[in-house]
């Protein structure tokens, strides 16, 4: 049965041991990759703009070299479809894996362990210093640990700013002691949730907050990874006794209670599995290095499924079908985005026929319509684009001459449009608008539109 823990953050503040192994030095490959991406790519260029950044004032998009305008939202709606269905795929299989390893509570707690434990000291060193009476001592050191926590949040928020706000334009007007209101809020309320959930709340986040940790047994089945305590070895527990008849009755659990200091969430996983667990595999390598010293094999604790703790084989994973269909459903989104990337020309046109002016009839005897023509270019170059209107009657077109429209920017033209009278009856027509790049004819893109005749 899971151990019950209580809900009041100060009596149970977890201090997790320090600990080496093969399971910490992915979580430490995990914590620098993750941040030299979020903290890099803003300061990372392509074709002349940031990489990777997200222009609300002129609705824009920049994604290595792709520009993305509101229209093509349905990428973000595939690119969402994606995640959803790899985080069902992934917990199947791996269960909490993601908690444990790369998950930005995650990664942002431990380096917060790792500034306090740089100026506190160690678990016992930390838990006396919170017991003790305030004083000098502790009044330096507390405030020395939150600045340099408050600091490493006003970072991140400052960078989460620089998806938005060009990252270098953001520097310059820092170091010039100037910010937007806008970028100001966001930066100090991400930074003050960063502060606030990895800085102080940590695992209560993981145990009490986060949805994930609650509806990921949905999920599980008996072949999903997770770590477990392998009991039929281990029981029962207890020193290593000398005498070889009392010896040979005891399991290989000496109850050292490594497995629990070390675990960010202050659990034992020897009670079975708990939702609190989040996979990230320190009580392995603990428990390893207790094995290692008693000339124990490795796998008390271990990296496992309960099919294979009980039976001792695993599946293939054709062998399951759930596993099949979200792959398969990953699979289609995919393709149909690249797909659809692949043929997307690089220009968008809207057609609005003006309301403000009224068919009215030309001195050759022709109706004519006034539309406005909005053209987006995605180009880093300006562009040259020819307007063509196809449908019944249609018999003339204005203006005629390319219509030029600056490098990565818009522009909007008042084009008329003239039909016979003869050919058409009263009412609303629909006349076709086809837009293609002056200098490559290929690219072109259509839009229909409505043609009324009096």
């Amino acid at each position: 049965m899971a151990t019950t823990i209580p809900i009041h953050f100060v009596s149970s503040k977890v201090y997790p041991r320090l600990t080496g192994g093969r399971f910490n030095n992915w979580r430490i490959g995990f914590v620098l990759l993750t941040q030299l991406l979020y903290f890099g790519l803003p300061w990372l260029n392509w074709n002349g703009h940031q990489a990777v950044r997200f222009d609300f004032a002129s609705m824009r998009g920049y994604l290595f070299g792709l520009t993305l305008l509101p229209q093509d939202l349905v990428y973000l709606a595939g690119s969402l479809i994606i995640a959803a269905l790899g985080l069902f795929l992934w917990t199947m299989l791996a269960g909490r894996l993601w908690c444990g390893f790369s998950c930005p509570q995650t990664v942002y707690s431990q380096i917060m362990l790792w500034l306090e434990r740089w100026v506190e000291g160690p678990p016992n060193a930390r838990r006396k210093l919170d017991a003790a009476p305030w004083g000098v001592e502790k009044v330096l050191k507390k405030s020395s640990t939150q600045s340099l926590m408050l600091l490493f949040s006003l970072w991140t928020g400052l960078t989460l700013v620089g998806y938005f706000t060009p990252m270098r334009q953001l520097a310059a007007n820092l170091l010039a002691g100037h910010i937007g209101p806008w970028e100001a809020m966001f930066a100090l309320g991400y930074a003050g949730f960063t502060w606030l959930l990895a800085g102080h709340l940590r695992e209560q986040v993981c145990k009490h907050m986060c949805p994930y940790a609650r509806f990921q047994g949905a999920m599980f089945d008996d072949h999903t990874l997770l770590v477990a305590y392998d009991s039929t070895r281990g029981e029962p527990r207890g020193a290593r006794r000398k005498d070889a008849a009392n010896a040979a009755a005891q399991g290989d659990c000496v109850d050292c209670g490594l497995c629990v200091q070390v675990c960010p969430t202050g659990i034992d996983i020897r009670a079975g599995l708990q939702y609190e667990c989040i996979g990230c595999g320190l009580c392995v390598d603990a428990c390893d290095e207790v094995m290692d010293k008693l000339a124990a094999p490795r796998g008390l604790i271990r990296l496992t499924t309960q099919h294979a703790m009980q039976q001792g084989s695993r599946p293939r994973l054709w062998q399951r079908p759930r596993a099949l269909v979200y792959a398969a459903l990953i699979a289609t989104v995919t393709i149909a985005m690249l797909v659809s990337l692949a043929l997307r020309q690089p220009f968008r046109v809207d057609i609005l026929r003006d309301r403000a002016v009224m068919a009215r009839e030309t001195p050759d005897g022709n109706i004519e319509n006034a539309y406005t023509v909005r053209i987006f270019n995605t180009l880093p170059q300006a562009r040259q684009y020819r307007l063509a209107v196809s449908g019944e009657g249609v018999v003339a077109t204005a203006p005629a001459e390319p219509l030029l429209v600056p490098a990565d920017g818009e522009r909007s033209f008042i084009v008329t449009v003239a039909a016979d009278p003869n050919v058409l009856e009263r009412g609303s027509h629909a006349v076709q608008f086809t837009l293609q790049d002056a200098a490559n004819p290929q690219q072109r893109v259509s839009e229909e539109a409505r043609l009324l005749m009096p």
